[in-house]
C-alpha cells in the first residue's frame, strides 16, 4: 500500500496494524517514496508466550542433585575436627 505522508497521519493507527499484520506500507512525500513501516522484529513476547518457554526449557534440563546429603549449614564441617578447630 501506498500511501502520501499527510494521509498517514489521519489513519496511523490502521496502518500500524496493517504492517504488524505484514502488509507492505510505504509512504510517501510528494509522490516518492520516502518512508516505510515495518514491524521491530525481536519483539518481546507476551507474558503467557514467555511462560511457555521458560516451562519447556526448565522441562528440558536436567536435574541436579549435591553429591552430599548435607544443607548449606553444615556444608564445610569436613574443615574442622570435632572441637571446631581447622584440620
Amino acid at each position: 500500500m501506498r500511501i502520501s505522508v499527510a494521509e498517514a497521519a489521519d489513519r496511523l493507527a490502521e496502518l500500524t496494524r496493517r504492517a504488524d499484520e505484514g502488509e507492505q506500507i510505504v509512504l510517501t512525500d510528494n509522490g516518492r517514496s520516502a518512508f516505510q513501516l515495518v514491524p521491530i522484529a525481536g519483539r518481546p513476547l507476551p507474558p503467557e508466550e514467555r511462560k511457555k518457554v521458560f516451562d519447556e526449557i526448565r522441562s528440558k534440563a536436567p536435574t541436579w542433585s549435591s553429591p552430599f546429603d548435607t544443607d548449606a549449614a553444615r556444608s564445610q564441617d569436613f574443615l574442622y575436627d570435632e572441637f571446631g578447630l581447622p584440620k
